[in-house]
């Protein structure tokens, strides 16, 4: 091919009016989080009923299914690691604070009724 047909030509005097530009962002692969971590987390800590330990394996499934590069395989186990996260969470938290409550409550209870009895019974 001749170098002529390779070059644009020049239609009239330069401008200086700036010339609109437009921008395609193409994204890779997107990020799938596996929430591995939080599940380890769940395990070790808030077990309540074995979630942590469920989602400790969904989130494991879910980082397999991203090394084989299956994203939406990924997407849908880690999906389901957040909510049995969320759920192992909230379960523990909230036992955790009712078990201390009731700790607490008892001791109180234990302690009144042992000094009714020495004040009742005089020491014996």
């Amino acid at each position: 091919m001749l170098k002529e047909e390779h070059e644009a030509p020049v239609l009239g005097p330069q401008s200086s009016v700036p010339t609109a530009t437009t921008v395609i962002n193409i994204r890779g692969e997107t990020a799938v989080p596996d929430h591995i971590v939080w599940s380890l987390f769940n395990t070790i800590f808030l077990n309540w009923c074995c979630l942590g330990f469920a989602a400790f394996a969904y989130s494991v499934k879910s980082r397999d299914r991203k090394m084989v590069g299956d994203m939406i395989g990924a997407r849908t186990y880690a999906s389901t690691a957040k909510c049995l996260n969320t759920c192992a969470l909230a379960l523990g938290l909230l036992l955790t604070i009712a078990f201390i409550t009731l700790f607490v409550t008892g001791s109180l209870m234990i302690s009144q009724t042992i000094s009714k009895m020495v004040r009742q019974y005089g020491g014996y």
